[in-house]
């Protein structure tokens, strides 16, 4: 699975990298609730996906939170995926680190005017430095 080339298709498609417009294009809804020690998680019911995020975490935070879900939506549509938790950032789960990859390639599109620089992927977004490491350095 080109994973880069998906996400390509969906920022042109859309003419955007915010993962809030491209699941509302797709009508996937995204739903702002408590959830605790738990970032997200993407469920299907009915034919329907849904992106649960925890309203608690900062706006910036929740855009990754996000991202990570809409990657589960688009790539893995018909599993309901575990409690994203902060711990879960670095799973060695399959799915769990395709959906990071999925967010950071989303995060860092350069097919839009204005895509995150690494810093503020990391500063302002949360994404763990290990997981820009490990995408762009191995």
């Amino acid at each position: 699975m080109d994973i880069k080339k998906k996400v390509g298709q969906l920022v042109k498609k859309y003419g955007s990298n915010n993962p809030f417009k491209i699941a509302e294009s797709m009508g996937i809804v995204v739903r702002f609730v408590p959830l605790g020690k738990i970032l997200g998680f993407h469920a299907r019911k009915s034919r329907v996906s849904i992106i649960h995020i925890n309203e608690a975490s900062s706006i910036e935070k929740q855009s990754f939170i996000c991202a990570h879900e809409l990657g589960h939506a688009v790539l893995h549509p018909d599993v309901n995926t575990p409690f994203l938790k902060e711990n879960t950032l670095f799973s060695r789960e399959k799915i769990e680190q395709e959906a990071n990859e999925f967010a950071i390639e989303l995060m860092l599109s350069k097919e839009v005017a204005s895509p995150i620089t690494m810093h503020e992927a990391t500063k302002v977004y949360g994404i763990p430095r290990q997981l820009l490491y490990k995408k762009f350095y191995t």
